[in-house]
């Protein structure tokens, strides 16, 4: 089968964002499909940036046939730093021009479209009307409930717009993939029949992100030496909540704990008032780690780290999240600390690979990291019981051949009911 994929945010291993659409590309393709994907040309690795005065262009990278737009950004960590309404124009304006580059191309069997951002399923929906064929829609973040549920969206006007296209893209896909069982419940909250969605959650590149990567350069850059580390990784906008991790660097620090560091690796909006704070606090236990060149130097970070931290804004709403970030700690071997309750926190707790700690309470993830620096041995536990989950559930094989199973089934009924039709 031929699959026209639309993702906003693609990105290979050359890039520092989750590769979860080139990891599912490359099993594709390994399986003898075809993929097209349809991304944005700004803000990315040099073979995907769209040069000034074209509309798009067209390259290949390992066997997959890359249309770059020159619309909004492809970096989600880039957003981060704009006002909502700057967002929303430059997600619109992608939307329009892959919808027009879209009908352009050869005819695919099937248009899989993931978000976020939600205006992605737009092009999407109207290629697949286009093409007569399947729209297979991913849903990342349920939006606008995830946005409303942080305090990021208030305007009820948009709530309102983006609730109504929300529901416009459900009805029109033929099948819609989450990646949580909170995301489905949201999903078939909404009227989408159960069966319609399939759970795929994000999941774990085993091969980059391995127990035995080495990781002492990056410590010796970081000025590490032998302290205890707990990392952070990935963006820092609104949305992530990282005064958290702050409030709870001050904790150890107030009480003398100066072994136990901090460390925050990614880009966003909230970096430059994050570091600040720090600065100002006089946090000599929290480390900002300068951005690395791909996703190899992120693996040899994570591999510098005693334990991994997923942190969100505080919310006992918010309980949907999959992040990328937990699953490349997972794979690293790396216990979790989680402050997201929900089935995140309760797969990590249920298979000892990890602690949730509470949202509301940053001493508390204080006292689980003065626990961990001073028991190793039950750390390392941990952290092969991480290795553990990674490769029993979360193996990206695995879940890609389910992805694989969707976009056939979805063909196939599309090519019984035009048969039914047809006979009629």
């Amino acid at each position: 089968m031929h699959v026209l994929y639309l993702h906003q945010y693609f990105a290979t291993r050359s890039g520092m964002t989750g590769t979860r659409s080139y990891e599912f590309s490359k099993y594709l393709l390994g399986r003898g499909h075809r993929v097209t994907m349809i991304t944005s040309g700004r803000h990315n690795i040099p073979e995907m940036t769209c040069p000034p005065g074209r509309e798009f262009i067209e390259t290949e990278i390992e066997g997959i046939h890359v249309v770059a737009i020159d619309a909004a950004y492809n970096n989600p960590h880039h957003g981060t730093g704009m006002s909502g309404a700057r967002r929303m124009v430059e997600f619109m304006e992608f939307a329009r021009l892959a919808a027009g580059v879209g009908r352009r191309l050869e005819r695919p069997d099937a248009v899989f479209a993931t978000h976020t951002p939600l205006t992605i399923g737009l092009p999407g929906m109207q290629l697949a009307r286009h093409f007569r064929v399947p729209f297979v829609f991913e849903v990342r973040d349920l939006w606008p409930q995830a946005l409303i549920n942080i305090g990021a969206l208030r305007n009820p006007l948009v709530i309102w717009w983006m609730r109504r296209l929300e529901r416009r893209l459900y009805r029109a896909a033929d099948a819609i993939v989450a990646l949580s069982p909170g995301m489905k419940a949201g999903v078939v909250s909404s009227g989408t029949p159960p069966d319609k969605v399939t759970v795929i959650p994000n999941g774990c590149d085993l091969t980059l992100f391995r127990p035995d990567v080495d990781g002492s350069a990056a410590r010796r850059r970081l000025g590490l030496e032998d302290r205890f580390v707990a990392l952070y990784f990935g963006a820092m906008g609104r949305a992530n909540g990282l005064d958290y991790v702050l409030d709870a660097a001050r904790a150890l620090q107030d009480r003398g704990e100066t072994r136990i560091a901090l460390v925050l690796h990614g880009d966003g909006g909230e970096r430059p008032r994050l570091r600040q704070r720090a600065i100002d606090e006089g946090l000599k236990n929290v480390v900002f780690s300068d951005l690395v060149p791909d996703k190899a130097a992120v693996a040899e970070i994570v591999a510098a780290a005693d334990v991994c931290l997923t942190i969100y804004a505080a919310t006992t709403r918010e309980t949907t999240w999959s992040p990328n970030k937990m699953f490349d700690a997972l794979a690293a071997g790396r216990p979790v600390l989680i402050n997201v309750p929900g089935w995140l926190s309760d797969t990590v707790q249920s298979h000892h690979a990890g602690f949730h700690v509470d949202p509301q309470r940053p001493s508390d993830l204080a006292d689980r990291l003065i626990e961990l620096s001073r028991d190793t041995q039950r750390c390392a536990e941990l952290g092969r019981a991480a290795r553990a989950l990674a490769e029993q559930e979360f193996a990206r094989d695995k879940l890609a051949a389910r992805l694989e199973r969707v976009l056939l089934d979805a063909i196939e009924r599309r090519g019984s009911a035009g048969c039914a039709r047809g006979a009629t």
